[in-house]
């Protein structure tokens, strides 16, 4: 026999709603302010994280760079087009493998990525010093767990 859902809602389902609808905004004004952040350098956030990937990586084949970001290998061709285009990242052929593509950052990238993060840093900090020392501890201890 199939029960019926409760019709009355548990008082902690909404005490979950209610933790999961502020976080969600939050992230949302996150993702605002991070793109508003990357704006003045028409950088997109996907070519902002593949930046960052390769500048804490270093260099690495495409089809790497694509399982990192965890996006299509076609996404990431775009992406590196792109940010070639602007002289950000670089392609070479890979030494050890001809058929294969070796993509790195080009100085310029590595001064464009410093810019953007003292950018967004500012930009962060400004949401996150509404809330004290003890509670911004307490939240990146929660979101750290949170991560895995």
């Amino acid at each position: 026999m199939v029960q019926d859902r409760d019709p009355e809602p548990r008082a902690d389902a909404g005490a979950d709603e209610s933790l999961s609808d502020a976080f969600w905004a939050v992230a949302r004004q996150l993702r605002e302010t991070s793109q508003e952040t990357l704006a003045p350098w028409e950088i997109t956030p996907a070519q902002f994280r593949a930046l960052q990937v390769l500048r804490r990586h270093g260099v690495m084949r495409l089809s790497e760079l694509s399982d990192r970001l965890k996006i299509a290998a076609r996404s990431t061709t775009e992406v590196i087009d792109a940010l070639q285009a602007r002289d950000l990242a670089r392609r070479r052929p890979d030494p050890h493998d001809r058929r294969a593509t070796l993509v790195e950052l080009t100085e310029h990238g590595v001064q464009v990525l410093h810019d953007i993060r003292e950018a967004r840093g500012s930009e962060s900090e400004r949401v996150f010093d509404r809330l004290s020392p003890a509670d911004q501890a307490a939240l990146t201890a929660i979101l750290r767990k949170l991560r895995g």
